[in-house]
């Protein structure tokens, strides 16, 4: 249950960003969020991004 914090929290800010602004950037803060959430998943280890990024590569080096 850790990412309930920050799942309300990020839910009131979009929430206020459509209310307050609209629906132009409301969409701007759920695409930051989005990127927020793929951020926080590869740190916290839960998503493996090595393989399409080639950090699992061996390389010889002589």
């Amino acid at each position: 249950m850790r990412a309930t914090g920050p799942g309300l929290i990020s839910g009131l800010i979009a929430g206020l960003a459509l209310a307050f602004g609209g629906f132009g950037e409301f969409l701007v803060v759920l695409a930051f969020g989005a990127i927020g959430l793929v951020a926080g998943k590869i740190v916290d280890g839960d998503l493996d991004i090595t393989r399409y990024v080639g950090g699992d590569r061996r390389r010889n080096r002589r």
